[in-house]
């Protein structure tokens, strides 16, 4: 194998050890998170009830669940991470750029997280530091935020630096007491919300406040942003399913996570929908219920350290590592792995996390179905890449050629019709997502509709326009300057 790039090079069937066991746990481990009741609330707010925003929820999971499965078979079959399968579809250097572009959403999802646990930290701080008079609490008009909320998420930023540096060990360690601190608290909240409303029947009594045609407008782009939740997960899934024994291990340990979200999000939606009932109003953040809470002191520490812990075993291994092994990748020779941590610490501020989570239509319609305008379209051209063109059989020596001759050079490197696929497919999206920023106020209703459902969209444009200009390519006489349909030697071993 070329390229001395170690963490990329095939897992044999040896070290192939996960059973479908293995891989439930890790999905309800990932499942059972902070991101996912901020998601489950934020259909709520914008005024759906809980039964609606629960079937939202699992139609999503359902539909990505069918892309997830896809995306998993080149996993246990070659051991193969996902930086090396973009190489058959983008080229042996044009993989770098939809890497690029999933790290960056890694590092968008690590600002978000991180903002979450710095909100934690931020409700820990003594009274004194959170004066009113404060100029520290003051929001910054430029910034977005107060200077001590601010550095309440650097801090929080650099804690998770320190324990990354000292090593997976450390945060498998931590993992350990995580989840079940987390399903501890949730469950006590749970009980809480059932004794303080009166029952099930006034907690979950909060009806729909959207007509039908209102309801119809929130439910599209609603369900895109469920399906986008999981698929940068999705996109590089053969990370984990690499390491599984064989395909019907991965099946069956993955075929769980619609359960898996909708218990997850029935215990959230029922705490949400009760907030109204005790409070009035809906409380959309687990941080400021639990601050609105009257429970001792002791309670609220415990509660709130649960969420960081539970915050730092997802973000760490989840938004941290990939994108840090991303930068190693693109150039070995000036990023070490903690050089690239770092960076993605850096690029994380830029996102502005803030802003992100100040309201939960910009959390679903700006974060959720903008980033779902780049990786559906990726993943369905990858998907179309391995099942129709190649027949699930890739070259896996020629997956580290650099050589003009191999099977997945191209054009320098470069696979066009790849790359005109995903130009093509995310075009008609910016208008949308230009006008959800408010950059541009005025958008024909087409490109609004269009944006609302950029999953669907994304994915299907993509992967027509891909396998039709692949076609024409071959039918024009280049498939040997191109390699794109040329015989490839399967290597699984």
């Amino acid at each position: 194998m070329a390229g001395g790039e170690d963490h990329l090079n095939p897992i044999p069937p040896s070290l192939q050890s996960y059973t479908w066991l293995d891989m439930s746990s890790l999905w309800f481990s990932m499942v059972v998170n902070v991101p996912s009741y901020y998601t489950a609330s934020s259909l709520v707010s914008l005024g759906m009830s809980w039964y609606q925003a629960l079937l939202t929820i699992v139609a999503g999971n359902t539909i990505l669940l069918f892309p997830l499965l896809l995306a998993s078979h080149p996993g246990p079959l070659y051991g193969l991470s996902f930086p090396l399968l973009l190489r058959p579809s983008f080229g042996i250097y044009g993989a770098f750029v939809p890497s690029l572009l999933r790290a960056l959403v890694a590092c968008g999802w690590s600002a978000v997280e991180s903002w979450i646990g710095a909100q934690s930290v931020f409700i820990l701080l003594p009274s004194s530091f959170k004066s009113s008079s404060s100029w520290v609490l003051h929001p910054v008009p430029y910034l977005g935020t107060s200077v001590l909320e601010f550095l309440a998420f650097l801090l929080f930023l650099v804690a998770q630096l320190v324990i990354l540096f000292r090593g997976m060990n450390a945060v498998r360690f931590l993992s350990k007491f995580s989840s079940p601190v987390l399903l501890g608290l949730t469950g006590w909240l749970f009980v809480w919300a059932y004794t303080k409303a009166g029952g099930f029947g006034p907690m979950l009594s909060a009806p729909c406040r959207l007509d039908l045609t209102q309801f119809w407008a929130v439910f599209f782009p609603s369900l895109t942003a469920n399906i986008a939740s999981w698929s940068p997960v999705t996109l590089n899934i053969s990370d984990f399913t690499r390491f599984v024994k064989s395909e019907k291990d991965q099946f069956l340990g993955q075929v769980w996570l619609p359960v898996f979200v909708g218990l997850w999000s029935f215990v959230s939606l029922a705490i949400i929908s009760s907030t109204e009932v005790i409070y009035g109003q809906i409380i959309t953040s687990p941080i400021d219920l639990m601050s609105e809470i009257d429970s001792p002191i002791i309670v609220k520490i415990i509660a709130f350290f649960g969420i960081i812990l539970a915050i730092i075993t997802t973000n760490i291994p989840a938004n941290f590592v990939a994108p840090a092994n991303t930068l190693v990748s693109l150039s070995p020779s000036k990023f070490n792995f903690a050089q690239g941590a770092i960076a993605t610490a850096i690029v994380s501020i830029f996102f502005q996390p803030w802003r992100i989570l100040s309201s939960s239509r910009s959390f679903l319609y700006k974060w959720l179905v903008g980033y779902a305008t780049v990786v559906s379209p990726i993943t369905s051209i990858l998907l179309a890449d391995y099942y129709i063109l190649r027949k699930t059989i890739l070259d896996v020596n020629g997956l580290y050629s650099t050589s003009t001759s191999g099977p997945y050079y191209y054009v320098r490197g470069f696979n066009i019709p790849a790359f005109a696929a995903l130009g093509l497919s995310i075009a008609p999206l910016v208008p949308g997502f230009l006008h959800e920023l408010g950059l541009v106020q005025q958008v024909g209703e087409v490109f609004v509709v269009i944006y609302d459902n950029a999953w669907f969209f994304g994915f299907f444009s993509a992967g027509i326009v891909y396998l039709a200009l692949s076609y024409l390519n071959r039918n024009g006489g280049t498939r040997s300057k191109m390699g794109l349909l040329e015989p490839l030697w399967s290597q699984s071993d």
